[in-house]
């Protein structure tokens, strides 16, 4: 008597829980990190008792920082923490809201520097075609708190 062999069909699933594991290790591992990857310069914002002004959730912020010497920083790429003169700022600037019109730019100077760094940098910015520009400040702590 002949055996009959039982012949398996070739699976043609893909297994997908190694995928899921992989994924879910991913999704924990950015959650963490995303946090961290906070950028920008580090400058003491003059204190204002004035209110807060929210932005739309969909608007897209872009930081321009002046520090206390004078020199100036944009938060875009991974430069963010090298100095940058203005013609090239304002070039930069102009650019990335020309490529993003719905782009809120915002000056964040330190308390301490000059009036005409702030003032030089918001003639530049309205040069290269940017007419609103926000400043940042620090709310002023209320006494007792």
């Amino acid at each position: 008597m002949a055996k009959v062999r039982n012949r398996r069909k070739p699976m043609s699933e893909i297994n997908m829980v190694p995928f899921i594991d992989i994924m879910m290790v991913l999704l924990v591992a950015f959650m963490i990190s995303a946090p961290m990857m906070t950028q920008g310069v580090k400058v003491e914002l003059p204190k204002t008792s004035s209110d807060n002004i929210a932005l739309p959730d969909d608007k897209e912020v872009l930081i321009v920082s002046v520090k206390a010497d004078g020199s100036y920083f944009m938060d875009i790429g991974s430069d963010h923490d090298k100095a940058v003169d203005l013609p090239s700022l304002t070039e930069k600037v102009g650019k990335v809201v020309s490529a993003r019109p719905n782009i809120q730019v915002l000056i964040q100077g330190d308390t301490n520097v000059s009036y005409g760094s702030v003032v030089q940098l918001m003639a530049g910015l309205q040069n290269s075609g940017i007419s609103h520009v926000g400043l940042v400040t620090d709310p002023v702590a209320l006494e007792g708190q």
